[in-house]
C-alpha cells in the first residue's frame, strides 16, 4: 500500500529530519510508530499523504508514484489520516456534520450519508451526540468524533497520529475495541507502549533520522 525510499526532509529553518529512511506497509499490517518528540513521526504521515514535500527520495502508494498534488487526491480517497489535534480536524458546526461531511465529498446521496453517519456513531459510542456543538465537546468526546470522520470514509488505511492521548481508560478501551474489530490496515503513532503492544503486530521507532525495527517486548527499555 505505501512505500517509502530514501525519503528526505528539512525543515524551512534547515533542521534535516529524515536521513534516507525506507518505510513500507502492507495490507492486513498493524504498525507501531514511536520516538521521541521532534523525530518526525508526524512528518512522516503528513509527506505519505502529500501534506508535505519531500527533500530527496521516492513515495509510492498504492503502486503509483505520488509527486504532485493531483497525484494525492486518489491517496485522500483511500487512506484516512488522524491529525494529532483533532481540533484541526473538526470544522463544522454539529457532530453528525463533521462526520458527514468526508462521504458527502465522496459522493454518497444523502440517505447512505444518513446511515454511515448511525453506524459510526453506534460502532464510537457517540449515539445522542449527533446535533451536539462540536466544539463544546471534552476532549475525548471530540477524539472519538475526529475518528469518526476517518472511520466514516471507510478508508483501506489508517494513518492514527496519537489516537488516546489524554483520553479516560474508558474512551481508549472504545478506540482499542474499534481498531481491532474493524481495521485491518494501519500505522499508529503513539508514546502509550501498551496501547502499541496491544493493536500492533510490528513497531518501528524513529529516531535520529533513522528508522528501525523493534521487538515490543524492548519498547520501555529503549
Amino acid at each position: 500500500m505505501i512505500k517509502v525510499k530514501n525519503l528526505n526532509f528539512i525543515y524551512p529553518n534547515g533542521k534535516a529530519v529524515f536521513k534516507g529512511i525506507d518505510f513500507s506497509l502492507k495490507k492486513g499490517e498493524k504498525v507501531g510508530l514511536v520516538g521521541p518528540n521532534g523525530s518526525g513521526k508526524t512528518t512522516l504521515f503528513h509527506l505519505i499523504m502529500g501534506l508535505l514535500t519531500p527533500s530527496m527520495g521516492e513515495i509510492r502508494i498504492f503502486g503509483k508514484p505520488r509527486n504532485k498534488e493531483s497525484d494525492f487526491k486518489e491517496v485522500r480517497r483511500r487512506i484516512g489520516l488522524l491529525f494529532q489535534d483533532s481540533d484541526d480536524q473538526l470544522f463544522c458546526p454539529t457532530v453528525e456534520e463533521d462526520i458527514a461531511f468526508g462521504p458527502l465529498n465522496l459522493g454518497k446521496s444523502a440517505e447512505e450519508v444518513r446511515d454511515i453517519v448511525s453506524e459510526t456513531c453506534e460502532l464510537l459510542g457517540l449515539k445522542g451526540l449527533e446535533k451536539q456543538v462540536t466544539y463544546r465537546l471534552s476532549g475525548g468526546e471530540k477524539r472519538l468524533v475526529a475518528l469518526a470522520t476517518v472511520f466514516a470514509m471507510r478508508p483501506e488505511c489508517y494513518l492514527l497520529d496519537e489516537p488516546t492521548t489524554g483520553l479516560d481508560e474508558e474512551t481508549t478501551e472504545r478506540i482499542i475495541k474499534f481498531l481491532t474489530e474493524h481495521a485491518d490496515t494501519y500505522v499508529i503513532i503513539s508514546h502509550d507502549h501498551e496501547l502499541i503492544e496491544r493493536v500492533c503486530d510490528k513497531v518501528y521507532r524513529l529516531n535520529g533520522g533513522r528508522l528501525e525495527r523493534v521487538d515490543k517486548i524492548s519498547l520501555d527499555k529503549k
